[in-house]
Formats: C-alpha cells, structure tokens, sequence
C-alpha cells in the first residue's frame, strides 16, 4: 500500500531523491478555517509576455509570499488558486494567474481523480489568456509533481493556448508540484509524476534493440542458406559441363 503521510515525497520511489533536500523555502498555502486546501510549489515559477517582458514571479509567491490569495476557492469538487499580483513589473499594474482543479470520480479506474483542467492569465483585470493544460491529473489523495511545465513543446506538462490572448504569454514552471484536494496534516501527499514508464530514452533504446535484432536474424537467415557443391570435378575423369543459357 501506498502511503500518503509522507513529509518529502516529490517523486516516485525510483526516482533520485537529492532535489528533495534542496528545498529552500515552504509551499504557499491557501487556508480555509484551520485547514489547509491547497499547497503549491515550484522552483521557478516565471512568465514572459509578448517575447519581451520577463516576469520572475518566484521570489514574489515563495519566499516574500507578497501575493494576494483571497480570490482562490475551495470545495470538494472544484478548486480555484488565484495568485493576484501588484505591479509584478513596468508597465502591467495587476496580474492574476489563475490554476482550476476538478475532482471528479472515473468509473474505469473506480476512484477520484483530481486533475488540473486550465490555467489562466489575467493582465490589468481584463485581458483573459486561457490555457487548456494536458498531463496534469493524480488520484484525488496525491499531490502531482512535474520537472517541467510550460508552453513550450518540449516540456513533459504543456499549456496549450486557447484563445489569442494566451499566444502572447510564455509560461515557465520547474519542479511544480501542487494539490487542491485531501490535503492530510497541511503537507504534500505522495505525488503522482508526469513522467510516465516509457520515456524517450527508453523508446530510443527499444527501436535501437529491434533494428540491431533485425540486422542480427537477417544476418543468420542467410548464413543458414549457404550450400556447398555437390559434385566436384575429378581431375582422372572427364571435365563437368555447365550449361550456358542466355
């Protein structure tokens, strides 16, 4: 059985444990009463608008936590974390970055999954750039972890945009993790990561194993068909004769 009690668990079991100690600052936290609902961590939590204005918001969220979360929202089945920022750089006056989580039940798998449906930006309370997000869902009692998530297409968890707004923005989150529902004892659960089994080093390896197979049973294959003569020429009788046909 799995537990879900652990302080430190940010990966799988076989994964490397040493990014676990390197934990510089706690995970926000938004309360409701005096239980926790949501707790959201990254190692570096950053935006660039328009391919020009670069937005480090890590500092700001994690360690001086000057951000305004009273517009997040909790429940059993939908949750909202609104991180809501003043003047985050020149030029912008109020950014709100929205994360909407869902925990619905999945009759497949008989049980609760929580899953990060989208994210949202919102610039100066009124342009809305909305991000439909892809990987992003753990059974509703772990907290789900990603090395990488972002727009890019080479990151595991994308941001997909939505509409024309979000083409404008690039989002650039490291070590997320983050979890919206059963949180126990105001910490983390087990975390679900996004890396699956079959990664491309391990895809790579097995195509790699199957061509050098081919090559190795063609190789067989035709040794298997070489044949010697069966007559040979008998230098005390008469000479064989091949006959030539065109």
């Amino acid at each position: 059985s799995r537990r879900t009690d652990v302080v430190g668990k940010l990966r799988r079991q076989l994964m490397a444990t040493e990014e676990e100690d390197t934990l510089s600052y706690p995970p926000l936290n938004v309360t409701t009463g005096n239980n926790i609902c949501i707790l959201f961590y990254a190692s570096n939590f950053s935006l660039k608008a328009n391919s020009s204005v670069f937005i480090d918001l890590t500092n700001t969220t994690f360690v001086r936590q000057n951000v305004d979360l009273s517009y997040s929202d909790c429940s059993d089945i939908n949750t909202t974390l609104s991180l809501k920022y003043t003047k985050p750089v020149n030029g912008i006056s109020s950014l709100e970055i929205r994360f909407l989580m869902s925990n619905k039940f999945y009759g497949s798998s008989a049980r609760n999954w929580s899953t990060l449906d989208s994210v949202e930006i919102v610039q100066d309370e009124g342009k809305l750039a909305k991000f439909n997000v892809s990987v992003i869902s753990a059974p509703a009692e772990y907290s789900f972890h990603c090395q990488l998530v972002g727009t890019s297409n080479l990151y595991p968890a994308r941001l997909i945009p939505s509409n024309d707004e979000a083409k404008n923005w690039d989002v650039f989150i490291s070590r997320l993790q983050i979890q919206g529902f059963n949180i126990e004892n105001n910490q983390f659960s087990y975390a679900s990561d996004c890396t699956g089994f079959f990664t491309p080093g391990i895809w790579m390896g097995l195509v790699t194993s199957i061509v050098l197979l081919w090559i190795l049973a063609y190789g067989i294959h035709m040794i298997m068909q070489l044949t010697t003569n069966s007559r040979f020429d008998d230098p005390k009788g008469p000479a064989l004769s091949v006959p030539q046909t065109e």
